[in-house]
Parts: C-alpha cells; sequence; structure tokens
C-alpha cells in the first residue's frame, strides 16, 4: 500500500497534539491513509466543510455511512452532476436521512472519487441489537474487536451517552444492547474503508456522524485495530459550545443547526 504520510504532520494530529482547527485549516490537513469526517447530520456547515475538506484532499474513494453498497453502485459519472437525478436514483426522500439539499455538496465535490456506501440493512443492525455484533457481522468479527467483551468502564459510559441520546425515554437497561448496534455499524464502516483502501488507494475519505468518528473506540480505533499499517486522522465537526476535550484529532466547532427539540419525537 502506497503511503502518503509524512511523519511529521502526522505529529501534529497525535492523541497529545489534538487540537481545534477554522475553517481554512479544512485545506490543509494533515496527510493520512483515512481521513474521517464525522458530522451533525442536520447542519448545512458541517456538509459545506465536508465538501471544502474533499476537494482540497482529493481522494481516491469516498465512503458514505448514509449509502449501502446496492445504492452507492448507482452512481455514474453522469449521475453524480445531476443533482435531481441521483437523489431519484438513491431515493434518498424514502431515506430517513435530513434533505438532500445538504448532503449534495458532499456528492458533488466527490465526483471524481469512487463513491462506496458503509450502511448496513436496516435488519442487521436489528439482528445486532438483538443477538450481538459479533454474532451478526460474521467471520471477521474478531478482527474489529467485537468477539471481545468492552472494558467496563467505556460500557457504562457508553451506554450513558446511549441512554442521553435517546433522551432517557428509553430504559437504560436497553442501552447495552444499543451499544452492540453501535459496534456493529463501527466495524461496518471500518470495513469498507478498508476495502475502499485495497481497491483504490490512499486517501480516503468517510463521511460519518460524529459518534462513528471519535478516534477513541469508535472506526478510526476499529481501522487501527484491523489494519495497524494504515494512518487515520479523525476530523470532528461539532456544534458550539464545546465545553471538554473532544475525542478527535482535530476539530471544527460551527454555530448550532436550527432545529425543533429532538426529544419531542419520544414524548
Amino acid at each position: 500500500m502506497i503511503k502518503y504520510i509524512v511523519p511529521i504532520l502526522l505529529a501534529l494530529a497525535s492523541a497529545a497534539h489534538a487540537k481545534e482547527i477554522s475553517r481554512a485549516d479544512l485545506r490543509r490537513l494533515p496527510l493520512a491513509d483515512v481521513v474521517v469526517l464525522g458530522e451533525t447530520h442536520d447542519n448545512a456547515q458541517h456538509h459545506l466543510a465536508q465538501a471544502e475538506a474533499i476537494r482540497a484532499l482529493k481522494p481516491t474513494a469516498v465512503v458514505f455511512e448514509m449509502l449501502t453498497a446496492q445504492q452507492a453502485a448507482k452512481i455514474s459519472p453522469y449521475l453524480i452532476v445531476n443533482k435531481p437525478a441521483l437523489e431519484q436514483s438513491l431515493r434518498w426522500h424514502n431515506s430517513g436521512w435530513p434533505s438532500f439539499d445538504l448532503y449534495y455538496p458532499v456528492f458533488s465535490a466527490a465526483k471524481d472519487s469512487k463513491i462506496y456506501g458503509a450502511g448496513r440493512p436496516k435488519q442487521q443492525v436489528r439482528a445486532a441489537y438483538k443477538q450481538g455484533a459479533a454474532e451478526v457481522f460474521g467471520p471477521d468479527a474478531a478482527t474489529y474487536g467485537l468477539t471481545r467483551p468492552l472494558p467496563k468502564a467505556q460500557m457504562e459510559q457508553r451506554k450513558q451517552e446511549q441512554f442521553a441520546d435517546h433522551c432517557k425515554a428509553m430504559p437504560l437497561a436497553m442501552m447495552g444492547a444499543m451499544v452492540e448496534a453501535q459496534r456493529f455499524r463501527d466495524a461496518a464502516f471500518a470495513d469498507t474503508v478498508l476495502q475502499a483502501l485495497r481497491e483504490n488507494g490512499a486517501p480516503v475519505v468517510l463521511i460519518t456522524g460524529t459518534g462513528h468518528a471519535r478516534r477513541d473506540w469508535a472506526v478510526p480505533a476499529l481501522i487501527r485495530l484491523a489494519a495497524p499499517d494504515v494512518t487515520v486522522l479523525s476530523v470532528g465537526l461539532l456544534e458550539k459550545p464545546v465545553t471538554d476535550t473532544p475525542p478527535f484529532d482535530l476539530w471544527l466547532a460551527t454555530e448550532p443547526a436550527k432545529r425543533e427539540d429532538p426529544c419531542l419525537a419520544f414524548k
């Protein structure tokens, strides 16, 4: 595998040097084999930032959490520059993701890259919730650490975070299963990214939510576990205020998107 890393640049994004960046810094990100761009899904500024980073990085491939492999296979050079046709082909209006208007700048910026879909069918995610991530992922589960239980402290933290993300409207006892579903998705995204890297070379960009982009236990950590020679840069696109040091190599804080209270859906 061809390496694009310049060691001194990678050092700038190590855990000891993790830092907040500006919008201008997206045009000069440290080089890495894989760049994970985490987003808040309904924040338009985050998608514009992702598009800016993609134009600067010129990745060989862009992997989308929002697409399945079947959807990604439909995308052609003609389709990706035709917004209405692309939206219709992907059946975006039935996808459950925010407006395609938010995401199209990312697709447009990736028009010269190979597009991959990392999403898994909903029935597989539900099965991981019920049966566990390792059972559903299959023979390569150990490659991504799915056959090992999480450390107790990490599991408790992740359960509490899932509890908060679901507005404390579901029993805390159910959150362990939610974590298993999350582990399954993290491993699926990491597996697709590594496939894209094998097939196209570096750099590869992953478009995903911030929860999947965190460097300590999500996709970047699983890539490092499965392929220690692959260099990964995690960039978190966050909303202000950011009170603690976030779990990313680099992060950019924007104004929050205007939205209704997401917890209303649980009421």
